[in-house]
């Protein structure tokens, strides 16, 4: 009886070994040839694109089969477009995913479009970087400071419902008490940053410095924008001169709500697959974005254009919506009546 046991055990085994790179050949064979889109979330020339765009030169050349990577911008209301498009829209066969960071609050806040999906059900591959974000101007010689936003009106920029830029203003003139105009509904960061050279914006609030670096380097060579704070719970190491907006908040209900909002930028710049597709070809997804974050060429391309590398592996983004979604409901509430007035 042992005997045959064994030879049980081990006819199990072979067909274990065995059925492992039969599946990895499928996944292979389902690739090679096709076209896998990427789907920016955001205008063309923004940072958020050139974040994308260097992604693809790389991600496809990990994918068993490498397909061919294009990127697909697909801009409105901070990436919710896009959201929505991956979620409902686009086939769930392993050939679309997406640079799109709307899922991770609109649901909670029922941002308009935000109720088309949920967010839990995402396939998500990872994150490129964590996300520093600033509220800067460039416009307007009265505001230097945070305590000028309090005495002078200026205007600041917006992608629409659902976008950071529109939810730190809202959220800041509620509880801050800062004189903003938000005039919203650009297309995408690119558009923003014109309109800021061109003097119909000030700035922006929920701006991220990367892009800064990466648009118009000249304007911090220069020391012609303005980092008034960082939308960050502490200060940040590279800017350890700007204070952090939570040194303003004084209510302890007004620091609960920036902490709900300011956490879920913790995830930085996120990719995501469509719900429900082959279980393999998640895995290969997944894999070849970690793969990518390790890539050398990959790492050398992003130093050079001054990307932040820092991945967050889609197991820790799994731990942190879940701590997200934990957030206590009167706390959804109230962000939710203001970033909606």
């Amino acid at each position: 009886m042992f005997v045959r046991f064994s030879n049980c055990l081990s006819g199990f085994a072979l067909a274990a070994f065995l059925a492992v790179p039969a599946q990895a050949d499928s996944v292979a064979d389902f690739y090679k040839g096709k076209t896998v889109t990427l789907i920016a979330g955001y205008s063309a020339g923004g940072g958020f694109d050139l974040y994308s765009r260097v992604i693809a030169n790389y991600l496809g050349k990990h994918i068993p089969g490498q397909p061919r990577l294009v990127v697909q911008n697909m801009p409105g209301a901070g990436s919710l477009r896009a959201a929505s498009h991956v979620y409902n829209v686009s086939p769930k066969d392993g050939t679309v995913i997406s640079l799109t960071r709307a899922p991770v609050i609109a649901p909670l806040l029922g941002s308009q479009g935000g109720a088309g999906f949920d967010v839990t059900k995402f396939t998500w591959l990872g994150s490129g970087a964590s996300d520093l974000t600033v509220c800067a101007l460039l416009g307007n010689p009265k505001i230097n400071t945070m305590a000028d936003m309090l005495q002078h009106e200026f205007t600041l920029g917006g992608l629409g419902p659902g976008s950071d830029e529109d939810m730190y203003t809202k959220i800041m003139r509620k509880t801050l008490g800062i004189k903003a105009k938000l005039v919203s509904g650009y297309p995408g960061g690119a558009e923003m940053v014109l309109a800021v050279e061109r003097g119909e914006l000030d700035g922006r609030c929920g701006w991220a410095w990367s892009s800064i670096k990466i648009s118009r380097p000249e304007w911090i060579t220069g020391k012609k924008i303005k980092v008034l704070n960082v939308l960050a719970l502490e200060r940040s190491p590279e800017l350890p001169d700007v204070p952090s907006v939570m040194e303003f908040v004084k209510q302890e209900r007004h620091k609960q709500i920036f902490r709900f909002v300011l956490n879920a930028s913790t995830l930085g710049r996120p990719f995501v697959a469509p719900p429900g597709i082959p279980e393999d070809r998640a895995t290969a997804l997944r894999k070849a974005f970690e793969d990518t974050m390790k890539d050398p060429d990959y790492i050398a391309e992003m130093t050079a254009k001054k990307l932040d590398v820092g991945p967050i592996s889609w197991q820790a983004i799994g731990a942190l919506l879940k701590d997200f979604y934990a957030t206590p409901q009167d706390v959804v509430d109230e962000t939710r009546a203001i970033i909606s007035e």
